[in-house]
């Protein structure tokens, strides 16, 4: 039997926000993509959702400046977080942008599951380990997206993916590695899958949580 996957083309855009104080209530289901500012990120929320322009693309990377929300359905959200590790901007907005990146991962209670970007070829530096070690800390599940992956041969390609779940493994079981690129298609497929499976297992829970106890006195 086919798992259930949700339809990531109704998606549409709800707000941008500077901090978690600007976002809507803190409640439903909320996925977030993170990721240096290269990684391709807005490409990849872009091909998910089958819409060109539903992330800003740009050739200068770091535009991505503030918390971009997307809904699917009632109570389940995208996120797309400002990028982080990209040196060439003014130390101040880096600053900002590390400060309300922290606070959302740290504070957001609808936050279920983190998508990590990174490029194929040059992953794990040193801001993505810390994103997977508070990951770790937090119990959350995330899928780390090796980007760009058309970029090399099946041969490396598979290699890589080899070797970084190697490199994650002590983290915990509840990071995942694939191969993804926007370009061919590679990973959307499961992308989607493990997405919808995460939506669906926290809507779920959030209804069990709902019902009354009946054994109460």
């Amino acid at each position: 039997m086919e798992s259930q996957t949700l339809n990531f083309n109704k998606v549409h855009f709800v707000t941008s926000a500077p901090d978690i104080r600007h976002l809507p209530n803190d409640g439903g289901v909320e996925i977030a993509f993170a990721g240096r500012s290269n990684a391709g990120k807005s490409s990849a929320l872009n091909t998910l959702t089958k819409h060109k322009n539903l992330a800003r693309t740009s050739k200068t990377p770091g535009r991505t400046q503030l918390i971009n929300l997307f809904e699917l359905e009632p109570g389940k959200r995208l996120v797309d977080l400002p990028g982080y590790g990209y040196a060439q901007v003014p130390l101040e907005m880096k600053l900002k942008w590390q400060k309300s990146l922290a606070e959302y991962l740290q504070r957001r209670e609808s936050l279920k599951g983190l998508v990590i970007l990174m490029d194929i070829r040059h992953p794990l530096k040193e801001t993505d380990m810390n994103m997977l070690e508070w990951s770790a800390h937090r119990q959350l599940p995330v899928m780390l997206l090796l980007t760009k992956a058309d970029k090399l041969s099946p041969g490396p390609r598979n290699n890589q993916v080899i070797k970084v779940r190697n490199a994650v493994v002590n983290l915990g079981p509840q990071i995942q590695v694939e191969a993804f690129s926007s370009l061919n298609n590679i990973g959307v497929d499961k992308l989607t899958q493990t997405l919808s499976a995460w939506y669906l297992a926290n809507a779920a829970a959030g209804s069990e949580q709902d019902e009354p106890d009946l054994h109460e006195e």
